[in-house]
């Protein structure tokens, strides 16, 4: 009896001694888990942005395409007895009443366009960066492209065609 207990007392300390060894986490083991999530972190992070950045031209033209159809819509209403134009810059586009842009005006609608969007080329009919709606017809009396992109990446970009109908696409 004597053995067996001494036997059971051996097993038991033997035990307690092996379970406080393997509880808890070496420095060794802490630094290797930092390591891979920080290498996780440094692979996502770049996919991140240009996800982002797919989203912010994509929003940028679609809102651009809006602004169009709103400047096309209120001359085709008739809005204020009026027919409204468009004027783009590399940085917004600004809706005007008249028949040609006129900076002091105090009805011209600012719209700025989400960075690091931005409009980088404007291919309009007689090279000019704005053009009006007839009233009868809603035609612009421009046509052409607007290109938009996104200045940290140039492989990133979105061409808004502008029909003889008024029609807009993008692409």
């Amino acid at each position: 009896m004597k053995n067996f207990l001494n036997k059971g007392f051996t097993q038991a300390l033997n035990f307690t001694k092996s379970r406080n060894l393997v509880s808890g986490f070496t420095l060794l083991e802490a630094i290797i888990v930092i390591a891979i999530i920080g290498i996780i972190v440094a692979v996502a992070f770049p996919q991140l942005s240009k996800v982002k950045n797919v989203q912010i031209l994509k929003s940028s033209s679609e809102d651009i395409i809006s602004i169009l159809n709103k400047a096309r819509s209120q001359t085709l209403a008739s809005l204020n007895s009026q027919h409204y134009g468009v004027r783009f810059e590399p940085n917004s586009i600004i809706i005007f009443t008249s028949d040609s842009y006129n900076a002091g005006d105090a009805s011209n609608e600012i719209i700025n366009i989400s960075s690091p969007a931005s409009i980088s080329n404007i291919s309009l009919s007689g090279g000019a960066s704005e053009f009006y709606f007839n009233r009868l017809t809603g035609a612009p009396t421009r046509t052409g492209t607007i290109t938009v992109s996104i200045a940290t990446d140039a492989s990133l970009t979105k061409t808004i065609t502008i029909s003889a109908t008024g029609g807009v696409s993008m692409n």
